[in-house]
Parts: structure tokens; sequence; C-alpha cells
């Protein structure tokens, strides 16, 4: 039995719950939020649904001009190792170039180097600040 291809879809309806069950699934210690202002405000989330489940997003926020931020890229851990976060980081970067981003940034932990690479990223000097207690 052939398996099941995965559809990729950029700016699909994609409600709350449904997004707070992929991020409990992927995310230890998720507590489930309200995503309602953070779509609010994206330049395009991309979903990846296997018969017809959430099984993949990643939201690319905007600045108005220039530059896109990454965001959030998650898969489900049924998922994972098949290319799927790829295919979803992909799809979004070049949906916010139509949309007129330049330049595509994302910040991410040291062991996720080589598929941020994968996915066509260059390491860059980049600055953080914690803007709250919990970092």
């Amino acid at each position: 039995m052939t398996e099941p291809s995965v559809l990729l879809t950029v700016d699909a309806e994609l409600p709350g719950p449904e997004l707070n069950a992929l991020f409990r699934a992927s995310w230890p210690g998720h507590r489930d939020t309200d995503f309602g202002p953070v779509l609010a405000r994206r330049l395009v989330h991309v979903t990846a649904r296997r018969d017809g489940r959430l099984v993949g997003y990643v939201n690319v926020a905007g600045d108005g001009g220039a530059h896109a931020f990454v965001l959030d890229t998650t898969v489900h851990p049924d998922e994972r190792r098949k290319g799927l976060g790829v295919a979803l980081v992909r799809a979004a970067a070049e949906a916010a170039r139509e949309r007129g981003a330049h330049w595509l940034h994302v910040d991410y932990e040291p062991h996720l180097t080589g598929f941020y690479e994968q996915c066509g990223f260059r390491p860059t000097a980049a600055g953080l600040m914690a803007l709250t207690g919990d970092a």
C-alpha cells in the first residue's frame, strides 16, 4: 500500500485548536495559546496535511519591507526525518519572495544548523537580547 502524500498549502485556514494540537505533540511543555494575533500579523504561513491531518507548519513574519523571519517551524514527530520540514521552509521562502521579501532570516539552536543549511540558509552573525526572565 502506498503512503498518502502530504499536501502543502500557503495561508490555509488554520483553527487554533488544531495548531495547538500539533504544537502539543511536537514541543514538550507547550501551553495552548491564542494563535489569532500571530496569524493576523504573518506575511505567510505554510501548512502540511496528510489525509487532512495537520502534520506541519511554518510561519513567516515580515517587517513590512525587505526582511522576513521564519518562526515556529514545526513537524509532527511521526513525520520527522522525511524532508517535510525542508519542504515547508522552502515553500514559505518562495511565498515570502513572491510577496516582496528580499531577505529571509531565521534564528536556531546549533543542533539545527544542518537542517537550516538544507533549507538554503547560510550562517551569519546575529545578536539576541532577552526581554523577559524566561530566557
